[in-house]
C-alpha cells in the first residue's frame, strides 16, 4: 500500500493539465477576463512554478516495467475523451446561449486551442511513439481533434529520421523567426508527411491510394470531428472548432521551433549525415513545465529512445545536450518576438558550434539548409 500510495503521490503532478478543464467552463459561464485564465494557466503560472520549484535533474529507473506507470499512463489515456467531451460541449454551449459576445466567444476556443496544442497534442506526440493499439489509436484521435492527423507521419516518418538535416522541415534553421517558420511548415509537412507514407507503401509494393495508406484514416477522422461540431452548433460550431484547431497547430510549432532551432547534423559527404546525438536537441529541467508537458523538455532522450515512457526519460547534464534558459512555455512567448529570440538564442547556437563542430569554419549551407538531401 505504501509502495502504491508513493506512485500516486509521484505520479500525481503530471495531472496538472485536468487544471485547465474548470478554467475553460468558468469562462464559458462568466466570459470577460476570466476568459484569459486557461493561456494564463499554461504559459504563466507554469512559468512561475518553474521559477519556483526550480530544475529537476532525477534519473529515473528506465528499467521500470509498465504496470509500475500505471498512473502515469492514466492521464494520457484519459485526455482524449476529456478534451473532446469538453471541446464539443463548449461549441454546443456557445451556439445555443448568447451570452457570449462573439469576441468573447473567439477568446473561449483560444483557450481552448491553448489547452489542445499545449496538452493534448503533447499526449498525442507520446501516445503515438508506443506500441499498444489503444494508445496509437488515442493518439490519431487526438490529432483529429486539431485537424493535424498528418503529424504522426511526418514525426514517425521524417521528424525521427531525418532531424537537423534539410530534410527534416521542423528543424528550424539559425536566424529563421519563427513567422518565417511556421508558414514554411504549414506548406513543407503535409507533403513531407505524404511523401513519406507514398516511399512506405512502394517499399511494400503497394499503390498510393491503398487502403493501408493512413491519411484514409486521417480524412476520416477530421471530417468525423468536423460533422460532429456542425451536427452541434451548425456553421458557427465549425467556425469554433477551426479557431480551437488553428491555436492548437500554432502551440504544436512553436514547440517545434524550439526544440531543435539552429541545432543541425553535420554533413559527411555524399548525402549523409552523423547520427543523431543529445546535443541535437534543446532541453529544459524545468519541473513544472515538465509536469505539464509531460518530459517533452527532457528531448534528447526521447530522441535516442523515442519509445521510452515519459516518465523514464533521462536528462543530461549541459555538455552533453544544451540547456535553454527558460522552460518551453516561457521560451514559447520569446519565440514570438524574433529579435528578443535571436538574441537570447543565437549567441548559444555559436557556442554550441563552437563546442561540438570547431572544425567546420562555413555555415552559410547549413543556415539556409541548403546541405544536400539524400532520403
Amino acid at each position: 500500500m505504501a509502495n502504491d500510495f508513493t506512485t500516486v503521490r509521484r505520479a500525481l503532478p503530471f495531472w496538472l493539465s485536468l487544471g485547465m478543464i474548470p478554467l475553460l467552463a468558468i469562462g464559458a459561464v462568466q466570459g470577460g477576463w476570466t476568459l484569459a485564465l486557461p493561456p494564463l494557466y499554461g504559459w504563466l503560472f507554469i512559468t512561475l512554478l518553474d521559477a519556483i520549484l526550480g530544475r529537476n535533474t532525477d534519473q529515473p529507473d528506465t528499467q521500470t516495467p509498465d504496470a509500475d506507470l500505471f498512473w502515469y499512463r492514466l492521464i494520457t489515456l484519459l485526455w482524449f475523451p476529456v478534451q473532446v467531451v469538453t471541446v464539443f460541449s463548449l461549441i454546443y454551449y456557445v451556439t445555443h446561449t448568447d451570452h457570449l459576445s462573439l469576441g468573447e466567444s473567439l477568446g473561449l476556443f483560444f483557450g481552448m486551442g491553448v489547452a489542445a496544442g499545449t496538452i493534448g497534442i503533447v499526449y498525442s506526440h507520446e501516445l503515438m511513439h508506443q506500441k499498444s493499439k489503444l494508445e496509437r489509436w488515442m493518439g490519431d484521435l487526438l490529432l483529429a481533434s486539431v485537424l493535424y492527423s498528418h503529424f504522426r507521419s511526418e514525426h514517425l516518418l521524417v521528424h525521427h529520421w531525418h532531424v537537423g538535416t534539410p530534410m527534416d522541415g521542423v528543424t528550424a534553421r539559425y536566424n529563421e523567426g519563427f513567422h518565417r517558420f511556421f508558414p514554411r511548415v504549414l506548406k513543407e509537412c503535409p507533403r513531407s508527411a505524404w511523401a513519406a507514407e507514398t516511399r512506405k507503401l512502394a517499399r511494400a509494393k503497394r499503390s498510393t491510394w491503398h487502403r493501408s495508406n493512413p491519411f484514409w484514416r486521417y480524412a476520416a477522422l477530421q471530417g468525423g470531428m468536423l460533422l460532429l461540431a456542425f451536427i452541434l452548433g451548425g456553421w458557427a460550431g465549425i467556425g469554433l472548432f477551426i479557431v480551437q484547431a488553428v491555436v492548437a497547430i500554432w502551440q504544436l510549432e512553436l514547440t517545434n521551433y524550439i526544440e531543435h532551432y539552429g541545432l543541425t547534423r553535420e554533413h559527411l559527404g555524399d548525402g549523409k549525415y552523423e547520427h543523431v546525438k543529445p546535443h541535437h536537441s534543446w532541453n529544459a529541467d524545468h519541473t513544472a513545465s515538465n509536469w505539464l508537458m509531460i518530459n517533452l523538455q527532457r528531448h534528447s532522450d526521447h530522441h535516442y529512445k523515442p519509445d521510452r515512457r515519459f516518465p523514464l526519460l533521462q536528462t543530461y547534464d549541459a555538455d552533453a545536450a544544451p540547456q535553454l534558459p527558460l522552460g518551453y512555455p516561457a521560451m514559447a512567448a520569446v519565440a514570438m518576438i524574433p529579435p528578443l529570440w535571436r538574441r537570447r538564442m543565437n549567441p548559444r547556437v555559436r557556442a554550441w558550434r563552437r563546442q561540438h563542430y570547431p572544425h567546420i569554419t562555413d555555415w552559410s549551407a547549413y543556415n539556409k539548409g541548403q546541405t544536400p538531401k539524400r532520403y
